[in-house]
């Protein structure tokens, strides 16, 4: 059995991570709490009161903080606020803000008084950014609670500028080695949106587990989703249920990237399908990972993994996939008849070359379907040929490699995400626990003070930041 961290904690440490790829930089004064911090906040004196009887007035492109709005009303006070097409006073009035470039997608302003609120924005993302500062300028006695008597709250007069500092803002879960029910995605999709994290980076295969229903291939569900020993490893989501959170996820600015991990990390799909292994050999699940990988020299293997991107692809209607990549160790490809036939005849040195090979082939087969892919830095950390140019890098093994991946994909031009395991892997504990020892622990003063994902100068092709869990 996997242990989780109380989420309390995954939720704090979300928030200070986020907090160092959101804005902060230019406060004037910030005498009140928000997190991700605005890039400027002001306060003034007064405060509005919020109330059953307080109008909305609002552009289209405002249906979803809207909907996020009354959703928080509706849970904790029993009714939503109206929507009327006219002005009034006071309201809360959301606007095109000329001031705001249309491209700058996720900016907002939010200005509090006496008279009512004014969000204004140029896009439905700034919108619902504003909002969920909004939300947490209520009183604390709102977050969180059941319906209760009370139907107003007063909100401080405040004037809030504020924009990403990166594009790229992402949460990994893990459902590959621990398998996670759909109503707590959503509730994790929840606490994303609250902190303006807009990736869901969904880690659905491992050789814990094969999470994603693939139609063509039952196997991978039927075999590949039991392989683990206890009742809560063992599960897989239907298309139906994948649907159902891609669009929970974007009624909350939140894309869905989902991970097929290859060619290692697939045990549960190799145990289900054992003859795409090298040696045709069924191996065993395992938490961590192993020398079993798909088969690079059986063509068998690519028309495989093309056949269950085509369906990944109708799933995640996002720009993004993720193909893993990570830790797979060679010894059976360098002993495999049909691996080194496949390195001799594509004209490659050796099998890490054979992996680039690999990837790059999957990646352009997904560039042919608009897919940029994400693979973690193990890919490019030992040189090799050249990586198709819709490849992004994510840097991750700082614990073992320090920044060898990072200075890799700057050397070779690829686009980075920062999510180094020191220190936004979110199942590190605090102290020493299990495997844990203390070079895999840290905690809030470490994320905020060392961590080397928030790099002071970063280089122009770093997208953004990522955490794990």
């Amino acid at each position: 059995m996997v242990a989780v961290p109380r989420l309390e904690k995954v939720i704090l440490l979300m928030c200070m991570t986020w907090n160092l790829s959101w804005g902060g930089s230019e406060n004037q004064e910030i005498p009140i709490h928000l997190i991700p911090t605005p890039l400027q906040a002001v306060r003034m004196p007064g405060h509005f009161e919020i109330g059953k009887h307080t109008p909305i007035v609002a552009v289209s492109d405002a249906y979803e903080a809207i909907r996020s709005l009354n959703q928080k009303f509706s849970a904790v006070a029993g009714y939503e606020l109206r929507l009327q097409t006219s002005n009034a006073k006071p309201a809360i009035s959301f606007v095109r803000d000329t001031t705001i470039h249309a491209s700058t997608r996720e900016a907002y302003t939010l200005s509090i008084s006496a008279d009512g609120i004014t969000i204004g924005a140029q896009h439905r993302a700034g919108y619902f950014y504003a909002v969920q500062t909004l939300i947490q300028l209520l009183p604390d006695e709102i977050v969180g609670k059941e319906k209760f008597a009370k139907t107003s709250w007063k909100l401080p007069c405040v004037f809030i500028k504020d924009s990403p500092k990166y594009p790229w803002r992402s949460f990994m879960l893990d459902s590959g080695r621990q398998f996670q029910t759909k109503e707590f995605i959503k509730r994790y999709l929840d606490y994303l949106a609250m902190l303006k994290i807009n990736i869901f980076h969904w880690h659905l295969t491992e050789g814990q587990g094969w999470r994603i229903d693939i139609k063509k291939y039952p196997k991978l569900t039927e075999i590949g989703s039991k392989v683990a020993d206890g009742e809560e490893q063992q599960g897989f989501y239907s298309q139906d249920d994948i649907r159902e959170i891609v669009q929970y996820a974007k009624e909350r600015c939140i894309t869905v990237v989902p991970e097929i991990d290859v060619p290692g990390h697939s045990e549960a799909a190799l145990i289900a399908y054992p003859e795409l292994t090298c040696f045709g050999e069924k191996p065993q699940s395992v938490m961590e990972y192993s020398q079993q990988l798909f088969c690079a020299g059986n063509e068998s293997t690519y028309t495989f993994i093309e056949n269950i991107l085509d369906e990944v692809c109708e799933l995640f209607p996002g720009e993004y996939v993720h193909l893993g990549g990570d830790e797979a160790p060679k010894a059976n490809w360098d002993s495999c008849s049909m691996c080194q036939a496949k390195v001799l005849r594509e004209g490659l040195n050796n099998s890490h070359e054979l992996q680039i090979y690999f990837s790059s082939r999957l990646a352009n087969y997904l560039k042919q379907k608009g897919k940029k892919v994400i693979l973690w830095g193990d890919v490019i950390e030992h040189g090799g040929p050249r990586l198709p140019d819709n490849v992004i890098i994510y840097w991750w093994n700082y614990r073992k490699k320090h920044d060898a991946a990072y200075k890799a994909a700057v050397e070779m031009g690829y686009p980075i995400i920062c999510g180094t395991n020191y220190f936004t892997y979110l199942n590190f504990p605090v102290t020493p626990w299990s495997r844990y020892k203390e070079d895999r622990t840290f905690d809030m003063r470490q994320a905020y003070e060392s961590n080397p994902s928030d790099i002071s100068h970063p280089d122009k092709l770093v997208l953004g930041m990522g955490s794990c869990l």
